[in-house]
């Protein structure tokens, strides 16, 4: 149970997401995925800080390697992967389920392996060339409807946090998912050392961010249909308890830790003070940056290249907005 105090500050975080300012994010450029495909929904960087690195509707994770040659192909998570039949495919296409579809991105610095949630095939691993791609945790470890999605690794520790969106739909399922009023899934820790797996919270609505603290004292993972944060204590006197980090008017996508320690959560907005979303409210797209204090210190309206379209992501990188997302053919950079 929540105790008032909890209550209190939830609200009042509710409130100054509603009243700050919202800064209007320039566009810097348009990063064009390879045509058809679609859905840069994450987006990462490797160790020596090239990319970013993005996922496609075709299974493919592709790399930037700048403005002469745009895109390439880096890699893709299906082993049984038939470019004949996968190459173009747009989303929520039910031969995604063979093809694989990147969702959350990660690299262990460390290693320089890229950590891939895919929506149908689980926990994946690339190697840092690109060429071996390894199962790590899937359908045949769970359930057979395992909707994996957020992900981010620890940079100390390499441990991988991930999350799974729902066992009871996949993402060809995504509209239906959406109303169902789901809560089966979870957040997920993947200890490489080990190689074992735990559940650190379940009973999620439709979970879709994670993001471990600067210190790794603390995971947050975004509830989409819940419109709110949670954080999970992973160190300290409050080890292995979790509590309301943030509510928000409007669905939390992914959430990206910037080099000061701060989260950025990409959130589709509602306008209207407290008013749920509905088909009959209209929702924007929000980068919303906030402390570990859970004190909201910019508010970055995408509305001018996305319109109504939810942004999956926005990311903080080398003093630019980088954002994602599901729908578009393009990643986007901005200033803030």
């Amino acid at each position: 149970m929540l105790n008032m105090a909890m209550v209190v500050t939830a609200t009042t975080l509710v409130i100054l997401l509603l009243c700050s300012q919202s800064s209007v994010a320039i566009l810097l450029n348009k990063l064009q995925l390879p045509s058809p495909v679609t859905g840069p929904e994450s987006l990462a960087f490797d160790k020596n800080g090239e990319g970013p690195y993005v996922g496609s509707s075709d299974g493919r994770i592709f790399k930037y390697n700048g403005p002469d040659v745009g895109f390439k192909e880096y890699a893709y998570t299906s082993p049984n992967r038939n470019k004949t039949v996968c190459d173009g495919l747009s989303d929520f296409s039910a031969v995604q389920a063979t093809c694989g579809r990147p969702l959350g991105l990660g690299f262990n610095h460390q290693t320089g392996d890229l950590y891939v949630a895919d929506a149908y095939l689980g926990l994946v691993k690339v190697s840092p060339d690109g060429g071996n791609v390894t199962q790590l945790v899937g359908p045949a470890q769970a359930n057979s409807t395992m909707f994996a999605d957020g992900l981010d690794v620890d940079p100390d520790t390499g441990i991988v946090y991930f999350t799974v969106a729902s066992t009871n739909f996949q993402l060809k399922d995504y509209q239906t998912l959406v109303t169902s009023g789901d809560s089966s899934g979870s957040l997920l820790r993947y200890d490489p050392s080990t190689n074992q797996t735990t559940v650190l919270l379940s009973n999620l609505s439709m979970p879709s961010g994670v993001a471990v603290s600067k210190d790794g004292s603390f995971v947050l993972v975004g509830e989409y249909l819940s419109n709110r944060i949670q954080r999970v204590w992973l160190k300290g006197p409050r080890a292995n308890s979790s509590e309301l980090f943030m509510l928000l008017t409007g669905r939390p996508n992914n959430i990206k830790r910037n080099s000061a320690g701060q989260f950025w959560i990409s959130v589709h907005s509602v306008l209207g003070l407290g008013l749920p979303i509905s088909p009959r409210r209209t929702a924007l797209p929000r980068g919303v940056r906030v402390s570990e204090n859970r004190i909201i210190l910019q508010i970055a309206s995408l509305v001018a290249e996305y319109g109504i379209e939810p942004a999956s992501e926005v990311q903080e990188y080398n003093g630019k907005l980088y954002a994602g997302s599901l729908l578009a053919s393009y990643a986007s950079i901005f200033i803030g």
